[in-house]
């Protein structure tokens, strides 16, 4: 459900969506879910390596970056700042910064050195093979960088 947003101002964010490093699929499939969502967005600003995008809703776009992230592999930090406080309630704002895998399953790698076949990018972790022995490797998301696509 979308919060009722009336009587906010018409730059009122809770929530900033991060994305960096991301293909035209990312920013498309982003779109689409805004639309069906419902998600309001506040404003979009154009930063070095991508966009962030203000939004309404903490929830949902935190929802969003789960999707990104299983839908697309990639880095994924959510964090949440205090921002004020009314009454007894605390009101925090939330940054979901999403950074896209520069490889996709069934691609070959290089890490460590050694040559590895991505067999499967879960939810937290990057199944790799290696093309020789056939060992298997779990890599954390955010150790990612480590690993670089094969031209």
């Amino acid at each position: 459900m979308v919060r009722d947003l009336t009587g906010k101002h018409p730059s009122y964010f809770e929530a900033t969506l991060q994305l960096r490093e991301c293909s035209p699929e990312v920013y498309d499939f982003v779109e689409k879910e805004v639309n069906r969502s419902g998600l309001k967005i506040a404003k979009t600003k154009k930063v070095n390596n991508g966009f962030d995008y203000y939004t309404s809703d903490n929830g949902l776009t935190r929802a969003l970056g789960k999707k990104l992230q299983s839908r697309f592999g990639g880095n994924l930090i959510v964090t949440a700042t205090l921002h004020t406080q009314k009454k007894n309630d605390q009101l925090y704002r939330v940054t979901v910064m999403f950074r896209e895998a520069g490889f996709n399953k069934g691609d070959n790698v290089d890490y460590e050195g050694e040559s590895y076949l991505v067999k499967l990018m879960g939810g937290k972790d990057i199944f790799l093979q290696h093309t020789k022995t056939g060992k298997k490797v779990h890599v954390k998301y955010k150790e990612m960088g480590r690993i670089k696509k094969k031209d």
